[in-house]
């Protein structure tokens, strides 16, 4: 049956994760994927998940950046233990909360799922994800097989259309 009340599910993104605890005082060690480090904070509430895909929310997280990363103060978390507790937890916020990327510039998560189509008009899937080499950025395309495509605009990554759900690429689709 069908409620006309029932909000699709947002979408979310994971803009960092605990990776345990930082001194005694009950402060963890947070990798933060955002740019800078400490804008993490900026984006709350939090959904905290678990490796068993436990959520809760959380408000109020304050942290700093260090020479050896950030150190957060989550307001649930007291001692060492407690902060101990928490290695795992990934940090995940609506999409909607991130602003608006500036022109030419694309958060991954907007591109996933979108198709890959070449100049010669091969498809080549959708892309399943991104990640980072260092050198550049790779763009993966999967169908029957999977494809890394370097992010290399306009090299290799010729154009996104989000309208059309689409990003062309300059790659030979035996390759």
């Amino acid at each position: 049956m069908n409620d006309p009340t029932r909000q699709p599910p947002q979408r979310m993104i994971q803009l960092g994760k605990v990776h345990g605890a930082f001194g005694v005082r009950g402060e963890v060690k947070l990798e933060s994927f955002t740019e800078p480090r400490s804008a993490i904070f900026r984006y709350q509430p939090w959904v905290l998940r678990d490796g068993r895909g436990g959520e809760r929310t959380l408000s109020g997280a304050r942290g700093r950046e260090t020479p050896k990363g950030v150190v957060a103060t989550l307001p649930d978390i007291a001692d060492r233990d407690a902060a101990e507790a928490a290695r795992g937890l990934e940090v995940w916020v609506p999409r909607e909360a991130l602003p608006p990327p500036a022109p030419g510039e694309y958060y991954w998560v907007d591109l996933e799922g979108l198709r890959v189509r070449n100049l010669d008009g091969v498809d080549l899937g959708t892309v399943s994800h991104l990640f980072s080499t260092g050198a550049n950025d790779v763009l993966v395309a999967q169908s029957e097989r999977e494809r890394m495509i370097p992010f290399v605009v306009p090299d290799y990554v010729v154009s996104i259309d989000f309208d059309a759900g689409l990003v062309t690429v300059d790659w030979d689709a035996d390759f």
